[in-house]
């Protein structure tokens, strides 16, 4: 059965639910698996209903079952890895990947991928002839610790066991990991760098979708840099203080310059019509289960930011 423990912190909203701060602050688990998985919570020793508002400084002790479903597939697929040990691996996810299955991405996602990976490490599969046992997946799932959406490539880690993913986990959610990103935007800042500091929401228009407001959604702040300029076009660093869905996407939009290519928040652009999006996880920098100094691994950008600055730097030397 696995389980999570923590220290509640102090700044989290005056009478947070539980359910809530799991799914939405620990991420562990979604408000309807909280329901499907059974689980159970202690705070500071005592049972205690997931309806139950929060205190800072208590400690939580939760657990529960194993999902049942959906059934994942394990699959050998090919995966550029950065870095790899017992506890940790980290890759360089390509662009189209799904990170986890869904609704019409059963298979082909990073998850699918692990999971055979861990499987052929532990014996269980031959990486040359792989046979299929339905009974191996209940215990071995991939620990992925956070996501990327499906067009942004780039750096991403997950773990080989529960130690190492809640070891983590507690770095993600005190903030402690160093994200960087590289994005193609259309227009240049006015400043060289500087900061987004705008709540994100769910659309009201479209529930699948965020934008930025003034009193709703959650607090999330963005960091950017313009490294080169090109007329009508910018290649700009990012470092994500928050790890909101859609948060560079939406804050390059709110601010004016959105990425090249994104076919949500983005424009169309007569000089690329066919761009993807462009916007890469460049760097992670983190400590590592068993560490105690944070180790930063690092993606030189794809190939198809290259093919976009080939032809946009005669535009810079102008």
């Amino acid at each position: 059965m696995p389980s999570f423990s923590c220290v509640v912190e102090n700044s989290i909203p005056a009478d947070l639910r539980l359910d809530r701060y799991i799914a939405d602050y620990l991420k562990i688990l979604s408000r309807s698996q909280i329901k499907a998985r059974k689980l159970t919570a202690l705070l500071d020793g005592k049972p205690v209903k997931i309806s139950r508002a929060l205190r800072g400084g208590e400690r939580l002790e939760l657990a529960w079952t194993e999902a049942e479903s959906p059934f994942l597939f394990p699959q050998n697929l090919p995966l550029d890895v950065i870095y790899e040990d017992s506890r940790v691996i980290v890759v360089n996810k390509a662009q189209g990947m799904v990170v986890h299955p869904g609704a019409g991405n059963r298979q082909g996602t990073l998850a699918n991928a692990l999971l055979y990976r861990r499987l052929a490490k532990d014996g269980g599969y031959s990486l040359n002839e792989p046979s299929f046992n339905e009974n191996s997946d209940a215990a071995l799932r991939p620990g992925i610790v956070h996501r990327l959406d499906k067009d942004t490539s780039g750096v991403i880690i997950a773990a080989w066991d529960d130690e190492a993913l809640a070891f983590l986990a507690d770095q993600f959610r005190a903030r402690k990991v160093r994200k960087s990103y590289a994005a193609i935007v259309q227009g240049c800042p006015k400043e060289e760098q500087g900061r987004i500091d705008k709540r994100i929401a769910r659309s009201r228009k479209d529930r699948k979708t965020f934008t930025v407001s003034d009193s709703e959604g959650r607090a999330s702040l963005t960091y950017f840099k313009v490294v080169r300029s090109y007329g009508n076009y910018s290649l700009l660093l990012l470092r994500p203080k928050t790890g909101r869905t859609h948060q560079i996407r939406v804050h390059l939009k709110f601010l004016g310059y959105p990425i090249l290519g994104d076919s949500i928040y983005g424009r169309d652009d007569p000089r690329f019509p066919s761009a993807s999006l462009m916007l890469h996880a460049k760097s992670l920098s983190l400590v590592l289960p068993g560490r105690e100094v944070k180790r930063t691994f690092r993606t030189q950008l794809p190939e198809r930011f290259r093919e976009v600055i080939r032809v946009l730097t005669p535009c810079a030397l102008n």
